[in-house]
């Protein structure tokens, strides 16, 4: 049975996001003159009201409901990455008329590819998978620039100089966001160094937090995390340690832990992707944007920080948030792989298609892909 809200009354235009392909935009009244009828789905992988990966995204979905009234959308919760269960709830939407679906996780893709085999005349948009067809794209986010500034953050606070970080899958996503809060960290702090295990899961607070908890025995006083949930922080806050959060703001979850956290605002890209529907200007082009773009940004930082060491962590920000630096930036050479070996020369930088197929550490990663 799909989880359904009933749309908002209320409407907000949301021009929220330069810089896309697709911003050709008309006024919410001419664009409801093509289309009344448009329906959106969403499928998580999570819980929509647990503050993680899913309630980021939904999020993004009550933005949609927000700027366009007379769209309708619905979400799943909880649909596990196999193939058949989301395969059919993908089916599912498609079948009873939804004209765009967004997927919400790399599991996804595989699924959403072959439904849409089936529906030519609805469009897919898989977040952090990879493969495209006629009527499917995918789409992310630059999360590595607000990661960098959480490993600055992390690497100016650390005592012991073991930084823990509790990771989901080996994927090239988790592997960019780990090295460059690598390199972040190692900016201000040359002697830092940051320890990973792999929990193979994007969503289990207990297996989370067991490895959150292995890490603090190792020694490490800082804590980070390619998560779903706040395990790994609450974890960090039952000993003393800090933490940085990611997906959302999580300081309401572990107040004495948390330093800051990497956050998504999806508003920014799902209600102009919505909007590119509805003018007729939407294509299969895939969507990585950046700070600047407002899809990735940084949560406050906490009163914990020292003041005296806040403008290093405030510089960062500007030169991220204003695409001063960039991602590009960020991996620049000179750069070795964790066993010494050189893969980028000094002034190199690596190419968006080298990032995405990222499967190496960093120096100062204490781990294996």
């Amino acid at each position: 049975m799909l989880t359904r809200r009933d749309f908002t009354k209320y409407v907000s235009n949301s021009a929220v996001l330069a810089g896309l392909a697709f911003l050709s935009k008309p006024s919410i009244t001419d664009t409801f003159a093509q289309d009344q009828n448009l329906k959106v789905g969403f499928v998580y992988i999570g819980s929509a009201s647990e503050p993680g990966w899913s309630y980021s995204h939904e999020q993004g979905r009550l933005a949609v409901e927000a700027a366009f009234p007379n769209v309708e959308t619905a979400y799943v919760e909880n649909v596990p990455e196999n193939p058949a269960d989301a395969e059919r709830v993908i089916r599912d939407f498609a079948q009873n008329g939804y004209g765009l679906i967004f997927t919400t996780s790399f599991g996804y893709m595989d699924p959403t590819i072959n439904v849409a085999k089936d529906f030519p005349n609805t469009k897919f948009v898989n977040i952090s998978g990879y493969k495209t067809a006629d009527n499917a794209s995918n789409a992310f986010g630059k999360i590595e620039e607000p990661r960098y500034v959480t490993g600055v953050v992390a690497g100016l606070m650390t005592k012991s100089n073991i930084i823990g970080y509790v990771a989901a899958f080996p994927i090239p996503e988790v592997i960019r966001g780990i090295n460059a809060f690598t390199l972040g960290a190692r900016s201000v702090n040359p002697n830092a160094t940051v320890k990973v295990i792999w929990t193979n899961t994007w969503f289990d607070p207990q297996n989370e937090r067991a490895a959150a908890e292995a890490l603090l025995d190792t020694g490490a006083d800082v804590l980070a995390q390619h998560q779903d949930t706040a395990a790994t922080a609450l974890a960090a806050q039952d000993r003393g340690a800090y933490a940085i959060g990611y997906h959302v703001d999580m300081a309401a979850q572990a107040p004495e832990a948390i330093l800051t956290s990497a956050i998504w605002n999806w508003s920014a890209y799902y209600t102009t992707a919505v909007q590119s529907v509805l003018d007729g200007t939407w294509t299969n082009a895939p969507y990585w944007g950046g700070w600047k773009d407002g899809v990735v940004a940084l949560a406050p930082i906490s009163q914990k920080v020292p003041v005296e060491i806040q403008p290093v962590v405030n510089e960062a920000v500007q030169k991220l948030a204003s695409g001063e630096a960039t991602l590009t930036t960020i991996f620049t050479g000179p750069l070795n792989d964790n066993t010494g070996v050189e893969k980028l020369a000094a002034g190199q930088a690596m190419t968006d298609e080298e990032l995405l197929g990222m499967v190496w550490f960093v120096e100062g990663v204490d781990g294996k892909v």
